[in-house]
C-alpha cells in the first residue's frame, strides 16, 4: 500500500508539473526494450522496473483528473485573486464552450509592458523610498507584481520627457562627426537610465526605443519643414549608433532601435525616404559595428498607416534585411483586419504595438477626467489587447507607465507638436500631492497578461465566443497552456473551456479577467 501511495503521489506529480510521458506509449513498450534514455529516466525517478507500466496507468488516471489554477480580476473587488482550483471533466457543463486547440499555432509572444518617461520618474521621486519599491516591484516583479517583459524608452525629447526643456543628444549645428554627442541628461537623477536600472532590479524585460524628431539642424527647417536633409543621412546614422554605444556603456541594452516616431506626425519624412535611409546608411552603419541592437524601420501612429507605409520600405530586399520587427501605435481602435494582412505578408518580422492611451489629442472628449480611476476601464484595454493578440501581435506596450493625478507633468514645446494642456491616462497614478498610489483598471488587466502570458509562449487556437465573452490561449514555454478569459457583461457568464475531449466549467464575474493555466501534459 506504500508503495501505491507512492506511486500514485508520483504520477500526480509529473502531471502538476506537466512532464511529458506518454502514457500509452509507456503501457505498450516491453519493458525488456527501454532504450538507455528510458533506462536513465526510470533509474533517475527511482521506479523498479516492474512498476513502471502501473506508473504509466496511475499518471494516465491523474490526467483525467487534470486541475486548472485560476486567478480572477473583477468588479467585484478581486485583484489578480487565485481561486480554488477546477477539475476537467468527461461533459462539457452549461454555457458557451470555447474549444482551446495547442495544434494550432501562431505568433509567438515577446511581452507586454509600458514606457519608461521622465514624467514617471518625477512622480516616483515624489514618494518614499519604501513606497517608490513598491510601485517598482507591483510593475516589474514577476511573483509579487505584473512582471512587465516588454517596455519602451526614447531617444531623446517626446512629450513626456519633462525633466527640463526639449532636447536631443547633439544639439550643434554642423556636428556631423558626433564630437559633442551626451546622453547627459538621461544620466540625471529624474533621467530615464536611473529609471531603467532600478526597474531591472525587479525583473528582466526586452527594450525598445524610437525618435521623435533628429536635432533640428538635420532638418530642413525646424518651423516649416520637417523633413531631414538627406545630406545628413551618415550623421543621422551615426547618432543612432552613438546612442546605442553610450547607453550600453552605462549597461543599458537597447533591444530594438525604432528610427522614427509617427513619421509625419513628427519627423515629416515619408515611407520611400526611410527606406532610403535605412538600407543605405543605418543598417549598414549598425551591421558593421557590431551592436547587437535590431532596427524597427519605424512606428506608425495607427494600424491602416502600418498597413499602407510598410511594403513601401519591407518590399525592397535591400532593406528588408535590415528590419528586425515592425512596430505600430493602437490608435483609433480599428483596422484590425489590416494588421492581419501585414502579418501574414511579413510572417518572418514579429508585429510590436508600441504605444497607446487616453488622451485629449487621441480618443478623449475634453469633458472627460483624465486619468481615470474606475474600475471599468480595464475592461476597454483587456478588449483592445485581445484585438491585438488576434491579429497576430507579439508585443503590447501601453504608452506611460506612470503620470501624476492630473495626467502630467508634461513637455512643452509647441513647434514639436508637444503642447501644453496634454493631460493623459497612466497604468499607475501617483498623487504628488497626497502620495496615494492608485493601480488602475488597465494595470489589473494588463497584468494578467504580462504576469502569466511569459516571452516564449505561442498563441494557440481558442474559438467559440457569446456576447461578451471572449478567449484567447497560449502554450508557454513550461508546456502549461494558458487561457485569458474576459467577461464584458454586467452579469455573470457560465462557459466550459474544451481540451482534448475535456471540459472545464467556470462562472465567470461580472466585467472580469480570468486566467487558467493547465499542463499540456505530453
Amino acid at each position: 500500500m506504500k508503495r501505491l501511495t507512492a506511486l500514485l503521489q508520483l504520477a500526480h506529480s509529473f502531471v502538476r508539473r506537466g512532464t511529458a510521458v506518454d502514457p500509452l506509449v509507456v503501457l505498450q513498450t516491453d519493458t525488456n526494450h527501454f532504450d538507455r534514455s528510458k533506462r536513465r529516466a526510470r533509474r533517475a525517478l527511482g521506479v523498479p522496473r516492474h512498476a513502471w507500466p502501473l506508473l504509466a496507468g496511475l499518471v494516465a488516471l491523474a490526467a483525467s483528473a487534470q486541475e486548472a489554477r485560476l486567478y480572477v480580476t473583477s468588479q467585484a473587488g478581486d485583484r489578480i485573486a487565485p481561486k480554488p482550483a477546477v477539475r476537467f471533466t468527461d461533459s462539457a457543463p452549461g454555457g458557451t464552450v470555447l474549444r482551446i486547440d495547442a495544434s494550432v499555432r501562431d505568433q509567438e509572444i515577446v511581452g507586454f509592458g509600458a514606457s519608461f518617461l521622465e514624467a514617471g520618474m518625477i512622480c516616483l521621486d515624489s514618494l518614499d523610498t519604501a513606497k517608490q519599491e513598491e510601485v517598482l516591484r507591483a510593475l516589474f516583479d514577476p511573483d509579487r507584481g505584473a512582471g512587465f517583459t516588454a517596455t519602451k524608452t526614447v531617444i531623446g525629447a517626446t512629450d513626456f520627457q519633462s525633466a527640463g526643456p526639449y532636447y536631443t543628444y547633439d544639439d550643434h549645428p554642423g556636428d556631423l562627426g558626433m564630437k559633442l554627442f551626451s546622453i547627459e541628461r538621461d544620466l540625471a537623477p529624474d533621467g530615464l537610465i536611473p529609471y531603467i536600472k532600478r526597474a531591472r532590479r525587479y525583473g528582466r524585460f526586452v527594450l525598445q526605443a524610437p525618435m521623435d524628431y533628429p536635432p533640428d539642424w538635420m532638418l530642413f527647417d525646424v518651423g516649416k519643414h520637417q523633413d531631414v536633409d538627406p545630406r545628413d543621412f551618415d550623421a543621422l546614422a551615426l547618432y543612432y549608433l552613438r546612442y546605442l554605444e553610450e547607453y550600453e556603456k552605462h549597461g543599458i541594452s537597447i533591444d530594438f532601435v525604432s528610427l522614427f516616431n509617427e513619421p509625419g506626425i513628427y519627423t515629416k519624412i515619408p515611407a520611400d525616404k526611410i527606406r532610403d535611409l535605412l538600407r543605405g546608411h543605418v543598417g549598414p552603419l549598425l551591421e558593421k559595428s557590431g551592436v547587437r541592437t535590431r532596427i524597427q524601420p519605424s512606428e506608425f501612429n495607427t494600424r491602416e498607416r502600418a498597413f499602407k507605409n510598410y511594403p513601401v520600405i519591407l518590399d525592397d530586399p535591400a532593406a528588408r534585411k535590415y528590419a528586425g520587427a515592425m512596430a505600430y501605435h493602437g490608435y483609433e481602435f480599428k483596422d484590425f483586419d489590416k494588421l492581419k494582412e501585414l502579418h501574414h505578408r511579413y510572417p518572418d518580422l514579429k508585429l510590436w504595438m508600441t504605444e497607446v492611451d487616453h488622451s485629449y489629442n487621441t480618443d478623449t472628449p475634453r469633458t472627460a477626467v483624465l486619468p481615470r480611476k474606475d474600475y471599468e476601464d480595464g475592461d476597454f484595454w483587456g478588449n483592445q489587447i485581445m484585438n491585438d493578440l488576434e491579429s497576430g501581435t507579439s508585443a503590447w506596450i501601453y504608452w506611460n507607465m506612470i503620470l501624476d493625478e492630473k495626467g502630467g507633468p508634461w513637455l512643452v514645446s509647441p513647434v514639436h507638436r508637444d503642447d501644453d494642456g496634454n493631460q493623459q491616462h497612466p497604468v499607475v497614478i501617483i498623487d504628488r500631492r497626497t502620495k496615494q498610489v492608485t493601480y488602475t483598471g488597465l494595470y489589473y488587466y494588463l497584468a494578467h497578461f504580462s504576469k502569466f502570458v511569459r516571452p516564449g509562449a505561442v498563441r494557440i487556437a481558442a474559438s467559440g465566443s457569446a456576447g461578451g465573452v471572449r478567449c484567447v490561449a497560449f502554450r508557454a514555454k513550461s508546456g502549461d497552456i494558458v487561457a485569458e478569459i474576459l467577461n464584458s457583461n454586467r452579469d455573470t457568464a457560465s462557459v466550459a473551456l474544451e481540451w482534448r475531449g475535456k471540459f472545464l466549467g467556470l462562472k465567470l464575474p461580472e466585467l472580469s479577467i480570468t486566467t487558467c493555466i493547465w499542463s499540456a501534459g505530453g
